[in-house]
């Protein structure tokens, strides 16, 4: 009986010591905030291999799936005791993916060769060019003789103090960016090449660990709250995959298509231009315009009226790919209005950069349906279900889903 008056007590001083130490673990986050987050970049680089791995996994696991599921019809479950077609399903989608990124550099190696060589055998024509334009036109015009000769007389005596004084110090400090260039292209190519092979694991072992996080879920949460996590996640994985598979194949399509555009058109950099238009156009929004400039400039060093061809050419293709093609792949994927897919972009895209800007809008839809949902159950809750309604009935009449009418004031939990 003394347990029972006393269980409020216990319950209290046991809720106080929490609040205490969460707020003394604030406080000491707070006051060592960068000492953390030195602590959690050593960590993150430590663990880079297996970030590697888990991305290229992800990618992998649809293709391994399917490839998966019709090895298993071939083998036949009972004599596959040695899981010889899980196996065999992911050597097969690593080569596939080798394969295609070996095809990608064999297109792209040649032509950017190729294109430096042209670029620098046209450099000097072109010099010679504005030699003999500059030349005429000073002739023409002899009050701009006076002005060019002070003009050049100021650019030799700054290049030749240059050239005296600040000539070796650039050079070391060009050699030290090199080394240090050079040892972060190795540190990213061993990365890689660990990633590959923890990649391996990772598909080995997917749905035990599919199994495992089941398990940790409902030995974490109450089944009811389990439930929702699980759905949840769900909800993200198929967002991801689809808008990122959907854009993967939106992208070769686009890639393809230029190629064949650019032929067409006799530009000799058609397949450097093709893949880099295909690549980045698996950027929301940002894509085209970021793959399409450079290009440009690159056929304006070749051929102004390659050029020229070459804009009108990816405006046209762009306005396809936005209005006829993306929407055929992709549909309403994600859900968001075009307002949230550029704030996705442009937020997530300036703290992760341009992995940011790819993964920005899927990542977004999630936060924007965990929001959503929390909004509707707290309507719910709250007795305010009817608002639900005439939202949809306002705002999407079309879409509105069935579980979202009306509910009483105590209906009860989302």
């Amino acid at each position: 009986m003394k347990d029972q008056e006393n269980k409020p007590y216990i319950k209290l001083g046991i809720t106080g010591i929490v609040v205490v130490a969460v707020s003394l673990l604030c406080f000491f986050l707070l006051f060592r905030l960068q000492d953390v987050w030195a602590g959690i970049r050593m960590v993150t680089a430590i663990l880079t291999p297996f970030l590697y791995g888990a991305v290229i996994a992800y990618i992998l696991a649809p293709i391994c799936n399917r490839i998966e599921r019709l090895l298993t019809r071939l083998f036949r479950p009972a004599k596959d005791k040695n899981g010889l077609a899980a196996g065999a399903a992911i050597l097969l989608s690593l080569l596939l993916a080798l394969v295609l990124i070996g095809v990608l550099i064999m297109l792209v190696f040649p032509q950017v060769l190729s294109s430096i060589i042209s670029i620098a055998n046209s450099i000097p024509g072109q010099l010679a060019s504005a030699n003999v334009w500059l030349h005429d036109l000073l002739e023409s015009q002899p009050d701009l003789q006076t002005y060019w000769d002070d003009f050049s007389g100021r650019i030799t005596a700054e290049i030749t103090g240059w050239l005296r004084t600040g000539l070796l110090p650039t050079v070391k400090t060009m050699v030290s960016e090199l080394g240090s260039q050079l040892a972060v292209f190795f540190s990213v190519m061993k990365n890689l090449f660990l990633g590959v092979l923890i990649s391996i694991y990772f598909l080995a072992s997917r749905k035990q660990f599919a199994a495992q996080a089941t398990l940790l879920l409902n030995g974490l949460f109450p089944g009811r709250w389990a439930d929702i996590i699980e759905e949840e996640a769900h909800y993200a994985d198929k967002m991801f995959n689809g808008f990122l598979m959907g854009k993967l194949l939106d992208s070769a399509i686009i890639g393809v298509i230029c190629f064949a555009g650019t032929t067409l058109m006799g530009i000799r950099s058609a397949a450097l231009v093709s893949v880099i238009v295909g690549v980045t156009n698996i950027i929301p929004f940002f894509g085209p315009f970021i793959g399409a400039i450079p290009c440009a400039l690159l056929l304006l060093l070749e051929n102004p009226l390659h050029c020229l061809y070459f804009v009108i050419f990816v405006i046209i293709l762009q306005q396809l790919d936005g209005n006829v093609i993306g929407p055929k792949i992709l549909g309403n994927s994600t859900g968001l209005s075009s307002f949230w897919v550029l704030f996705s972009i442009l937020l997530f895209g300036g703290l992760w950069g341009i992995v940011g800007m790819i993964v920005g809008v899927p990542l977004f839809a999630v936060i924007y349906d965990i929001v959503r949902r929390l909004t509707h159950a707290g309507l719910k809750r709250h007795g305010r279900g009817e608002m639900i309604g005439a939202y949809n009935d306002s705002f999407h009449p079309d879409s509105a889903p069935k579980e979202e009418k009306p509910v009483p004031a105590k209906g009860g939990r989302a």
